[in-house]
């Protein structure tokens, strides 16, 4: 039996193939072919070329029992399961595939204390209930180091400030805080710690300090913690979700926070703010479907806390420019943060904005530097066809978050239906 072919090649099916023609002095009838794995091995199929340009074939043909020998006509077992195996795949890929559709990537970006952990924090009361007293009590130690280290801060800060003490009595209790561990064990703060913290929060020495926390590092829970101190210090203490979302603790890696809403799995993904952390994470969410980026703006007179020449608020804006520019986000969808508005708020007529952005002219009006900010983050955006979604936050605000969440939530549905073609 035989199969012609275009112009001079043919294909011939047998168990043996002869020679048809005559080979040239010194050459095989039978060329190597990339085709043939061996053509030494007749268990193998085989195809060659033959020196005079005709095409061929050899196939030698193993017909295995419970197996017909007729090609064509019928599926053999192994066949018939590998066919099975192919759609059982397929039909995987496709559900992959719709459960992908209902599956969003969210990633959270900003620099570092921008707020991103407190914005996990707020999906876990609003969309998951909110955290047991197991979880509560494992944040005792967290705020007892968070207090006890900031006050510890600003004592350091009045020594290199040259700022006194009002009352010099308070000395005893100064030297009690430095004799603190740096992480505080326990589930209840010693009375003698509380009893110097809110002492000393009372001093004039230290509240001319507070003011000028700007001059060094201070955790923005500082006051709040302060301001609590007696019941934070209390043997019964039990943290609420003030006191949890205000608690600080460095992202170092990765964080996943997993969470529904509506027909919507959210994976919402944390990343250290710190510029020892970044480069761990940039090329590995290139499938994100929305970003999520966080901007402090309230630390327009701020330092890096790595690097106290850089200005927090410039940073911001280049880490923001990297992020928005990136060949890995073309197609990301990213949502802005301005957060802290509160302390922005309070900052603006003591610290004029004009000191640190010399062509910012609006003054102490809150609405003015807020129109300042937002138009210096989007102007970095290079792309017409993508767009920045903006909102200005309180990150521990838990009503104002669940309502903007919700509105971000539909934000990224039209996303999805225009990514669709069905918009």
């Amino acid at each position: 039996m035989s199969l012609p072919a275009p112009g001079r090649q043919s294909l011939s099916l047998s168990t043996r193939i002869k020679r048809t023609s005559q080979a040239k002095p010194n050459q095989s009838p039978f060329l190597f072919s990339p085709f043939s794995p061996n053509l030494e091995d007749p268990s193998q199929p085989s195809i060659s070329h033959h020196a005079d340009d005709r095409f061929c074939c050899r196939l030698h043909v193993n017909i295995a029992p419970g197996t017909t020998g007729t090609m064509g006509c019928g599926m053999s077992t192994e066949e018939k399961e590998g066919k099975a195996r192919n759609e059982e795949i397929e039909n995987q890929l496709k559900r992959d595939k719709m459960m992908q559709r209902n599956e969003i990537k969210m990633l959270l970006l900003g620099a570092g204390e921008s707020g991103k952990s407190t914005i996990l924090k707020q999906m876990k009361l609003i969309h998951e209930g909110g955290y047991s007293r197991d979880e509560r009590e494992s944040f005792k130690e967290i705020i007892f180091s968070n207090t006890v280290q900031s006050m510890r801060v600003i004592l350091e800060a009045m020594e290199s400030l040259e700022l006194p003490l009002e009352d010099q009595r308070m000395e005893y209790h100064v030297q009690t805080i430095f004799m603190q561990p740096a992480q505080i064990e326990g589930d209840v703060l010693p009375p003698e710690v509380g009893s110097a913290i809110e002492a000393l929060w009372k001093d004039r020495g230290v509240q001319e300090c507070f003011k000028r926390s700007r001059e060094y590092q201070l955790n923005d829970s500082a006051r709040y913690y302060f301001d609590n101190i007696a019941r934070i210090a209390a043997p019964d203490y039990m943290p609420n979700d003030q006191d949890v979302l205000r608690s600080r603790v460095k992202t170092t890696g990765i964080t996943e926070t997993t969470f529904i809403i509506g027909d919507l799995t959210y994976r919402m993904f944390d990343v250290g703010g710190q510029r020892s952390e970044r480069k761990k994470w940039i090329h590995c969410f290139e499938n994100v479907t929305t970003i999520l980026f966080l901007v402090a703006i309230s630390e327009y007179d701020q330092l890096l806390f790595e690097d106290e020449t850089v200005n927090r608020m410039q940073e911001a804006l280049t880490l923001f420019d990297s992020i928005c520019n990136s060949r890995w986000f073309i197609k990301t969808s990213i949502i802005l943060f301005l957060n802290k508005i509160d302390r922005f708020k309070e900052k603006l007529p003591v610290s004029p904005m004009k000191n640190y952005f010399p062509d910012y002219e609006g003054g102490d009006d809150y609405a003015a530097a807020c129109d300042y900010i937002l138009n210096r983050f989007v102007s970095l955006n290079q792309h017409e066809t993508k767009q920045i979604y903006t909102h200005f936050t309180c990150a521990t605000d838990t009503t104002q978050i669940r309502f903007v969440m919700a509105a971000v939530n539909d934000i990224i549905i039209q996303e999805n239906l225009r990514l669709c073609g069905l918009i």
